[in-house]
């Protein structure tokens, strides 16, 4: 599925802004994060070298603990390559309607159009809207969220060779 990233930069917001937009008691375990967090400089090197190619497009609820630990080293991340990362943010669940797992609003509707089950949800797409790989609540076991975003984008570019030591915990 190809996307129309002009339309979605409309309806986003970029990610240091919706971290400066989250609100108390949400807004300390999201900075707490962010400023606790050290980047694996390894792929985050390689990753300055791919980041004109891709957006990133995540979906988040301040009261998500995935998004609180997630969100923020998408925001380091992108401070420190430059990646384009946009948030769809405020997504409530909707306790009235079996049927329908978000609330329609205040959640966007592009919840339904990227089939948003469990969040964080981390879309990644190329300049021509294509998306290349997606990340759901947490990277896989053994990678940070730095190593599986660098090899979701290798992946795509057809070198799929493991391009870093894993991090050591």
């Amino acid at each position: 599925m190809k996307i129309n990233l002009e339309e979605i930069r409309n309806k986003t917001v970029p990610v240091n802004k919706y971290m400066a937009s989250i609100g108390e008691p949400f807004s300390g375990k999201f900075f707490e994060r962010k400023k606790g967090y050290k980047l694996n400089l390894e792929a985050v090197n390689k990753l300055k070298k791919l980041v004109n190619n891709v957006v990133v497009v995540a979906f988040s609820a301040e009261w998500c603990k995935d998004c609180a630990a997630n969100i923020p080293v998408l925001a380091l991340v992108s401070e420190v390559t430059g990646l384009e990362v946009r948030i769809f943010g405020g997504l409530k669940k909707d306790p009235l309607n079996p049927q329908r797992k978000w609330s329609i609003p205040p959640s966007p509707p592009e919840v339904e159009t990227f089939n948003v089950d469990k969040i964080p949800l981390i879309l990644i797409f190329n300049k021509e809207g294509a998306e290349l790989g997606r990340i759901v609540e947490n990277p896989r076991l053994g990678l940070t969220l730095e190593e599986e975003l660098l090899q979701i984008i290798l992946k795509s570019a057809g070198k799929t060779q493991l391009c870093f030591e894993p991090f050591k915990y």
